[in-house]
């Protein structure tokens, strides 16, 4: 049986996380590949109990995984977790994020194409999150156009499922601690003509707690994405 990780960054969730867990625990037992499926939860420092959470939640969750880390940002949890499920010899990868935006009942759709294609990336045709968050991320894939010749309706989404060896192939092409790992890892298969699909998805607003990308971080983090690409385009 298929060996599945669900990877799941956590940063201030504790008024989240156990409804995280609650959704998802369900999707990995059901897919449970000889007890080896996990579902991974990286509490990326937290100022909050959500690490004690997840602990106390773990104990009568077998197959849940906390794991805790030095404060790094999204994209480097998200890299943590990728490179954890490969080390424990997931077959494939599943990414997600802890604010609950996303539906776990929309799983099975990816899931069922996991034989036919390297990745399934989800596509957030209706934003729940606001029309500031959707201009960013069409803004950032006008740019994808540009640095690298991709056409992308949704480079950064939660929602992604990939083979083990898709990522280990790609990680290795971007920086150990880089902050769009999951917009790269979308363009790289698009660049390289990849057995990729978009499925649509929905994206409810965030669920609780607040937010810790403000458009302060989102101008900083976007300037030094641009310094990342041309770096990345000049090795490709």
């Amino acid at each position: 049986m298929d060996c599945l990780y669900i990877v799941v960054p956590a940063y201030n969730e504790s008024e989240n996380i156990k409804n995280l867990v609650d959704d998802w625990y369900p999707v990995v037992e059901r897919h449970d590949g000889k007890g080896r499926s996990r579902l991974v939860v990286i509490n990326d420092g937290s100022k909050d109990n959500t690490y004690e959470i997840l602990e106390e939640l773990a104990k009568e969750r077998p197959l849940l995984h906390p794991l805790t880390k030095p404060n790094g940002g999204h994209g480097p949890t998200v890299l943590y977790g990728y490179r954890y499920a490969l080390q424990q010899g997931a077959d494939y990868i599943f990414q997600t994020d802890s604010d609950g935006q996303t539906n776990p009942d929309e799983f099975e759709a990816f899931w069922s194409e996991r034989k036919n294609y390297d990745a399934v990336f989800g596509n957030r045709t209706v934003r729940g999150d606001g029309n500031d968050r959707a201009f960013v991320e069409k803004t950032l894939c006008r740019i994808l156009k540009h640095y690298f010749g991709v056409t992308i309706p949704d480079s950064n989404a939660p929602f992604r499922l990939m083979t083990a060896a898709y990522l280990r192939e790609y990680l290795p092409k971007m920086p150990e601690d880089y902050n769009l790992p999951n917009v790269m890892l979308t363009t790289f298969g698009i660049y390289y003509h990849r057995k990729v699909r978009f499925i649509p998805i929905t994206f409810k607003p965030r669920q609780g707690g607040t937010n810790s990308i403000n458009v302060k971080k989102i101008t900083k983090i976007g300037w030094q994405a641009l310094k990342d690409f041309k770096a990345i385009r000049r090795k490709m």
